[in-house]
């Protein structure tokens, strides 16, 4: 058990790891914040957001559980609801390009947002542009 905590310390603290480039809890929460701001401000976003429930507050909480463990950070989601399983949990929804080009577009403006180096959003960009395309169901 202390190798298994010693692990998670060393992943969490680790200053390398996108986690802790992106500002640790503060910097996912931010970028979480900014991301379901322009699904619900932008027009281009309403298709996206009406597949959401009306108070975003506990999707906003889940986002930022799957962010930190997927930046390599506290692995919050799994911890709270086991594997993410994001294709199966995405499936009762169309996603078809315009969904995906909708999303990345809040995601790709949120990281525009955020004040971290120019590396690091682009390659949060483009790993987010494969988990997007990744959660496509639809033509």
């Amino acid at each position: 058990m202390i190798d298994g905590v010693k692990m998670q310390l060393e992943q969490t603290y680790n200053p390398n790891t996108v986690y802790m480039r992106i500002g640790a809890e503060k910097g996912v929460k931010e970028l979480v914040k900014r991301f379901y701001d322009y699904m619900e401000s932008l027009d281009e976003a309403k298709g996206i957001r009406k597949m959401h429930a009306e108070d975003m507050t506990e999707i906003r909480e889940t986002f930022y559980w799957f962010l930190s463990g997927w930046m390599n950070g506290p692995n919050l989601y799994f911890e709270k609801r086991g594997h993410p399983m994001l294709r199966k949990r995405h499936f009762p929804f169309a996603i078809g390009e315009t969904e995906r080009d909708a999303w990345l577009l809040c995601m790709n403006k949120a990281l525009a947002d955020m004040d971290i180096d120019q590396d690091l959003k682009e390659v949060l960009g483009e790993r987010f542009a494969m988990v997007a395309e990744h959660m496509r169901n639809r033509e």
